[in-house]
């Protein structure tokens, strides 16, 4: 037992300059889905973050890449208009901004010269703009529904109503189909009374009635289902020298029956839910000379 410690100890400066060998350690199994479900856990709070707290909006000016002169261009080209680019660029100028921006020279001790900015405010342009649009969409609405009274197309005009830039750029024509395709498509899908808000439907029933020399109408109830649930439903007609001329529905009789005098008035003015889609084409000439003839 000497002899073989004492051959150790011989060997021993030779086994600590020996090359050491790597041990081969077995992968440890779980840990990468561990690491792939806490990316995926983080990823949710931030989803859920962003949605809790989302960033402020950030303006196209303030992205990299930003050309104002081809911003402007390729919007004029969107639209498929020729617009002077000079007054396409006034049209976005507001006199805020103007003054804003001065006010900020004068606080910088810029000069009084120099604090001046070479801007023109579109408040010129939008005046003759909201001059021409209401014209241009009062001949368009009477056209197409000539029994509408004249508060009824000033609402609709009201709820409608832009342009400036574009009638000095391509005269009244161009701006004519412009406003046609721009503004009367807004239309599409919208209900009379949602543009043209009445306070007493009955009155103004009673009172076109009146114009056209028909005697007052008369509500009856025709049908009721639910009276004594949570969720009533009534039908009240409204009758002309004994004739339905409409009806309507509602949760109280009282509401059923200005739903009903909304119906006539619809039928009244030609703006049912069934009514011929708009015309697209050209305005009719011959209408507007004969109510100008009339007129004179």
């Amino acid at each position: 037992m000497a002899s073989g410690l004492v051959r150790v100890l011989q060997q021993g400066p030779r086994c600590l300059l020996a090359p050491v060998v790597p041990k081969l350690v077995p992968p440890v199994r779980g840990v990468k889905k561990g690491f792939r479900a806490a990316f995926r856990f983080q990823k949710e709070l931030e989803r859920l973050r962003l949605l809790r707290c989302p960033p402020p909006p950030v303006r196209r000016s303030e992205k990299p890449n930003w050309d104002y002169h081809a911003e402007i261009q390729a919007f004029g080209h969107r639209l498929q208009e020729n617009f002077s680019l000079d007054l396409l660029k006034t049209a976005f100028v507001n006199s805020c901004y103007i003054k804003s921006e001065e006010a900020k020279r004068q606080q910088l001790g810029i000069e009084k010269e120099a604090v001046l900015l070479n801007l023109k405010s579109n408040q010129e342009l939008s005046e003759q703009g909201t001059s021409f649009s209401q014209t241009c969409l009062t001949q368009f609405l009477e056209d197409e529904f000539p029994d509408l009274p004249t508060e009824g197309i000033r609402n609709l005009v009201d709820f409608l109503t832009v342009i400036g830039a574009l009638l000095q750029s391509s005269g009244p024509e161009r701006t004519a189909l412009f406003i046609r395709d721009f503004l009367i498509t807004q239309m599409t899908g919208k209900e009379l009374f949602e543009m043209w808000k009445i306070i007493d439907p009955m009155g103004l029933l009673v009172e076109e009635l009146k114009k056209r020399n028909i005697s007052a109408p008369e509500s009856r109830l025709t049908r009721q289902s639910g009276g004594t649930t949570a969720l009533p439903l009534y039908f009240v007609g409204l009758y002309c020298d004994k004739k339905l001329i409409a009806e309507g529905p509602g949760e109280t009789v009282l509401v059923a029956e200005e739903e009903a005098a909304r119906v006539a008035l619809r039928k009244l003015y030609g703006f049912t839910e069934n009514r011929r889609p708009w015309n697209y084409s050209k305005p009719k000439e011959t209408l507007r000379a004969e109510k100008s003839i009339t007129a004179s």
